[in-house]
């Protein structure tokens, strides 16, 4: 009986049962500093009353990690952003001597039996997922870092995506802009929330108004690259126009250029372009698109290494953006 009840205790009724988070249990239990001493030993002592299995602590140096990255977003492969965080994660897992694994997650997956099947001990989680499948992966009790998305309670690697859009914005607004616009996806993904922020601040800090029908959001009932040219049809249906756009990523600010192009204006003399991200795309585009570079790569690797180094606990670690001016939103100040 006593075998039982030791493999049916969770971390999440252990938390609720010492009146602490699941990060204090998990810092508590694996001997990770960050707590007082008496903290500690409450947490320790009702683990022993409640009979919880220790012996399903991963302590040390992860063997295995696991990469979850959301097969909504379509094949891994093709996505210019997260292969690349991929690779980082891969970077430091072959410095490290450990073996990284790759599984695609989507709402209602079993994702404890899928997660089982790989035997890790460890899960890095890369961009955003709803709610009850980011449960169900915390669910998993193993250690978890998530990059590219933020929870309350989880240890978070992200780009300063506020920042980076402040910049963005700021670039824009200095090169003479009259009528600024913006594309954003859904607000419900943490870095487009913040960059959605960024570019409001800038516009705040430079007493501009910030005009809601400038700011156009992407159809969830089309296609990625059928959305982003939507948005800028809808901009470009304005009276009068804008004159410079932030895009929240380089993907959506070169389908908006391909439009502005089709339509007979020019890039950057009648209109301006600045994107965010990167993308390798963004460097060999006519125009070429100037954007916020991430280190993607870094944010692979930072997010690997504090699972290998187990440090697992709360935070949100922002990694610094810079910004990168190319052909499409350089001005003369001209018009």
């Amino acid at each position: 009986m006593a075998d039982k009840q030791k493999r049916n205790v969770t971390v999440r009724e252990l938390a609720k049962a010492a009146g602490v988070s699941i990060g204090t249990v998990s810092r508590a239990l694996r001997g990770q500093p960050g707590l007082s001493e008496q903290t500690r030993a409450d947490v320790l002592r009702v683990a022993q009353e409640l009979g919880y299995d220790t012996g399903k602590l991963h302590t040390g140096k992860p063997k295995r990690i696991l990469f979850l990255y959301n097969r909504v977003i379509g094949a891994l492969a093709t996505n210019q952003f997260y292969s690349i965080v991929l690779h980082g994660a891969e970077t430091a897992c072959r410095e490290a001597g450990v073996q990284l694994s790759l599984m695609s997650v989507a709402p209602g997956d079993d994702v404890a039996s899928k997660v089982r099947r790989f035997e890790s001990d460890a899960l890095l989680s890369a961009g955003y997922f709803d709610s009850d499948t980011l449960a169900a992966i915390r669910q998993c009790e193993l250690p978890l870092v998530l990059v590219d998305h933020f929870f309350a309670g989880a240890h978070c690697i992200n780009d300063d995506n506020l920042h980076g859009a402040w910049l963005a914005t700021r670039h824009l607004l200095e090169g003479g802009a009259k009528r600024p616009a913006a594309i954003f996806g859904p607000m419900i993904h943490h870095s487009v929330a913040l960059r959605a922020k960024g570019f409001r601040r800038a516009l705040f800090e430079a007493k501009r108004l910030s005009d809601p029908d400038y700011e156009v959001t992407l159809d969830p009932a089309l296609s990625y690259t059928d959305a982003g040219r939507d948005a800028m049809r809808r901009l470009l249906a304005l009276k009068p126009r804008p004159d410079v756009v932030f895009a929240y990523n380089d993907e959506t600010a070169l389908n908006a250029i391909a439009v502005c192009l089709e339509a007979g204006l020019r890039v950057p003399e009648d209109i301006r372009f600045i994107g965010y991200d990167d993308i390798v795309a963004a460097s060999h585009n006519k125009p070429s698109l100037s954007t916020i570079r991430v280190d993607k790569e870094m944010l692979g690797q930072v997010a690997t290494k504090a699972l290998i180094d187990g440090d697992t606990a709360p935070c949100d670690t922002l990694l610094p953006v810079e910004l990168v001016v190319r052909d499409s939103s350089r001005s003369g100040r001209t018009r």
